[in-house]
């Protein structure tokens, strides 16, 4: 075999290889392109549950690539705070795009989703040393112009090109918030897969991504009736009440004596002589009606004329 026949079938290989390369690129973004039609119709049927989505891919992944794990009887070759962080990355940003089919188009949300790929370069620069070449950095640059026309593009209409929304700003800065966790779940998944294992990771990208967003669920079903029943009237009540409580508690009580009883409990009190007064003068006042020619009355309530 001489050198002209390897050099051929070398070209050919790598051509092969790029090809494959490409179709399984342009199979991944059909299968996308799926999600997010079917996101959309859960969307427009008005399912809001962007976590439970989620679970059923996070559950398919641990179940798939967990039992080819269990059977190699492999221990795990990366510590499971990075895959913590590889599932909390992936699952926020699922819920956020997700979420982002509520108030715009898929359209806005497909094309905006490409801003994963200038998070991913600059946070593969900062972590894993990667050096990128000035053509790639500028057809990056061109994409973000892009990127931003969408976004602009939404602004100016209010998503009506786009097919439609009810809020398609917030929906357009969802996904690009979205995006931001997704170039972190990318670059932690690309580390692990070139470092160490595939299998491993799609294994443990399922397992805590499953169990991240179940637990987001839980929390959510659990803390809303608070959120939803609490108002601001009630904490102004609550420190109103505790300030009374206070008042109450911290100021001296005086004890009033019962006023003693007496047998005719039909006398009216409006006569009967006060502790301390004179009684002298009582009856002065008493010869005074009489010598005036009034009735008056006696202190047992018998009326007598003078």
């Amino acid at each position: 075999m001489d050198w002209t026949t390897i050099s051929t079938w070398w070209s050919r290989t790598a051509t092969l290889q790029i090809l494959g390369i490409l179709l399984l690129g342009q199979l991944v973004s059909f299968l996308l392109a799926l999600m997010s039609i079917t996101s959309s119709l859960i969307a427009q049927f008005g399912v809001d549950a962007p976590l439970t989505q989620s679970l059923f891919t996070y559950g398919s992944l641990a179940l798939v690539y967990g039992s080819i794990l269990l059977y190699r009887h492999q221990k795990p070759l990366v510590s499971w705070y990075w895959y913590l962080l590889l599932g909390f990355a992936d699952a926020q940003g699922c819920y956020l795009v997700i979420k982002a089919y509520q108030y715009t188009s898929v359209t806005s949300v497909t094309l905006l989703d490409c801003w994963t790929v200038p998070w991913a370069i600059l946070l593969t620069w900062i972590f894993l040393g990667t050096r990128y070449s000035l053509w790639q950095l500028c057809g990056g640059t061109l994409c973000v112009l892009g990127l931003s026309l969408v976004l602009f593009s939404d602004t100016w209409d209010g998503g009506g090109g786009g097919g439609g929304g009810s809020k398609p700003v917030l929906g357009d800065v969802l996904v690009i918030v979205g995006t931001v966790f997704y170039a972190i779940s990318n670059v932690v998944e690309e580390f692990c897969v070139k470092k160490k294992d595939r299998v491993e990771t799609v294994t443990m990208l399922g397992v805590y991504g499953f169990l991240v967003t179940a637990i987001e669920v839980f929390m959510f079903y659990s803390l809303a009736p608070f959120v939803l029943k609490v108002d601001w009237l009630y904490f102004v009540s609550f420190l109103v009440v505790a300030i009374g409580l206070i008042i109450y508690s911290t100021t001296e009580k005086k004890l009033v004596p019962a006023s003693a009883t007496t047998e005719d409990e039909n006398l009216n009190t409006e006569y009967q002589i006060l502790n301390g007064e004179n009684e002298s003068s009582t009856f002065a006042q008493n010869d005074s009606l009489a010598s005036r020619g009034k009735p008056h009355w006696k202190l047992d309530g018998e009326a007598s004329l003078g």
